[in-house]
């Protein structure tokens, strides 16, 4: 568990279907881009609008396109703890490695809450199956997150969670990794913003949208492999495209997914409400983002 770990957007066909053709290609564009693994059904994936069965689908699709090279990782969120320990199970059963649990829907609670929920789950996937969980700690996101103390409570008490999404500043994510004692894999998303310094900090990897993975993934085998100069040259190619698109979840998903439809040679992006709506300048940024970094590998 470890690299960079693209997660998919959800494209759609103009009758409103998820566009089974455009996500298994986005899987083969992202291995042919070098990631070290893919991950699924987080909110660049647009969990929140997708059936159950449509879930199911990304989960089978991008499995079968995987076919055992890289470990798939699979985001939850279920909304009760027996939904989301099923849905995990499920998940492994169709070719998940790990899996990822996003808070339940209620805001507000008591961390202890958070921490029980989540536990709670734990305890029902680790009687059915071995595989291993972790949380996407994403407070700025998407309204909860744990302490580092509390993530190291939950880590301690159930052995099956042996890792965490953060979504933080690199300074952040140390500190999460000193207070946890580096027993976690820890990941970081925000699209990859801070990547060699979260790879500096002790991250695994990271876990960004696909608009520019291929680099990112060079960018952390320039790392990994002590030339860390050649790591921060890649990484100053493409800040100022996700300085531009990591400015919210509604932004990102309005560009990040164009950037990433352009160079893998998707078509056209069309939306299932709710969804911001492109502006013309916006779409010259984009474009001009795309043009600079080229196709993709393998589109």
């Amino acid at each position: 568990m470890n690299g960079i770990y693209p997660i998919l957007y959800a494209y759609f066909t103009a009758d409103g279907r998820l566009d089974e053709a455009a996500m298994r290609k986005q899987v083969r564009c992202c291995l042919a881009g070098g990631a070290h693994g893919i991950a699924v059904l987080g909110l660049a994936t647009e969990v929140n609008k997708l059936s159950a069965a449509e879930k199911r689908d990304v989960v089978r699709w991008s499995a079968e396109e995987i076919a055992g090279r890289v470990p798939l990782a699979v985001t939850v969120a279920e909304a009760t703890a027996r939904e989301a320990a099923d849905f995990v199970v499920e998940a492994a059963d169709l070719g998940a490695a790990w899996c990822i649990l996003q808070p339940p829907p209620v805001r507000g609670l008591p961390e202890a809450e958070y921490i029980a929920w989540y536990g709670e789950v734990a305890a029902m996937v680790a009687r059915r199956s071995a595989i291993p969980i972790g949380i996407q700690n994403a407070a700025a996101y998407i309204g909860v997150g744990l302490s580092a103390n509390g993530v190291a409570t939950l880590a301690r008490n159930h052995v099956n969670v042996t890792l965490i999404k953060a979504e933080d500043s690199a300074v952040d994510v140390q500190r999460l990794i000193e207070v946890t004692g580096g027993g976690l894999t820890v990941f970081n998303g925000r699209a990859g913003m801070e990547l060699v310094d979260c790879l500096r900090a002790g991250c695994a990897g990271l876990i960004p949208a696909p608009e520019c993975a291929d680099i990112q993934a060079a960018i952390y085998n320039h790392f990994v492999s002590g030339n860390e100069a050649a790591a921060e040259r890649e990484y100053q190619r493409i800040l100022p495209l996700i300085a531009f698109a990591m400015q919210g979840v509604a932004m990102f998903l309005c560009y990040g997914k164009r950037v990433t439809a352009w160079r893998m040679g998707l078509g056209e992006v069309i939306e299932r409400t709710p969804a911001l709506a492109p502006t013309a300048f916006g779409l010259a940024c984009a474009r001009r983002f795309a043009d600079s970094l080229g196709p993709y590998p393998g589109a």
